[in-house]
């Protein structure tokens, strides 16, 4: 489970949605796995009439799985609006980060879209953990402010703020005993192709921390070089 959770909010018709596939395709572009959320206080469908999943659902489960080789969808009765974090540690696994669109009223950071042609004010004020606008006007507010097509800036601050310390916590590499700097992205992708490989050992799939050591000479014969030179 990510704790790296980051709204998109604003008011209807702003654009949150472009923006958000945006960052998504940002985000994906630098390596890391996202997940999103999309909420709906109107509720909604996703399976239509008259198909055996929706005859399923509509014959009294209470739970119905729609499975395929490349997708599957659950459809869940609930009995409240779930929170972020319930839905975040319920379905979403193995992602870096998870954007959702909408929020508004949560705790997590946010980033506000707004456009100066279909409203006069922001959504948000100074206590509702704001750390970005996505505007096409200045704001008077002691946050970030970025052009609303900058999804580049945006994931650079996410990255920096969020990611980064993230993934430092989680993984370093040390080369003849110093510290070697990584990009936010690429402790990622290490993070997950190591735990991945880890957890299919017997016996390691509840491990708590890995270190792994690797001799130069072991590099050297895996490769082959006769110079030496990598």
């Amino acid at each position: 489970m990510t704790d790296v959770v980051i709204s998109i909010v604003g008011r209807s018709n702003t654009g949150k949605t472009t923006l958000l596939e945006k960052l998504v395709r940002e985000l994906t572009a630098r390596g890391y796995r996202v997940g999103t959320i999309k909420h709906d206080v109107h509720g909604f469908e996703i399976d239509h009439e008259g198909k055996d999943s929706w005859r399923h659902k509509h014959a009294g489960a209470a739970l119905t799985v729609i499975s395929s080789p490349k997708q599957v969808a659950v459809v869940r009765d609930v009995d409240h609006d779930a929170e972020i974090d319930e839905i975040v540690a319920r379905y979403i696994d193995d992602v870096d980060i998870v954007l959702t669109e909408g929020y508004k009223q949560s705790k997590k950071p946010k980033i506000e879209v707004f456009r100066k042609a279909a409203y006069d004010d922001l959504l948000c004020s100074d206590g509702d953990n704001l750390i970005a606008i996505a505007t096409d006007s200045q704001h008077n507010l002691d946050v970030p402010q970025f052009d609303l097509n900058d999804a580049r800036g945006l994931v650079d601050l996410i990255e920096e703020k969020y990611l980064a310390a993230r993934a430092q916590e989680l993984i370093s590499m040390e080369v003849d005993g110093a510290l070697v700097p990584m990009k936010p992205f690429l402790r990622a992708m290490l993070l997950r192709s190591i735990s991945g490989m880890i957890s299919a050992l017997r016996g390691c799939a509840d491990a708590k921390k890995i270190v792994i050591k690797i001799e130069t000479g072991a590099i050297r014969s895996t490769h082959n070089h006769s110079d030496g030179v990598y």
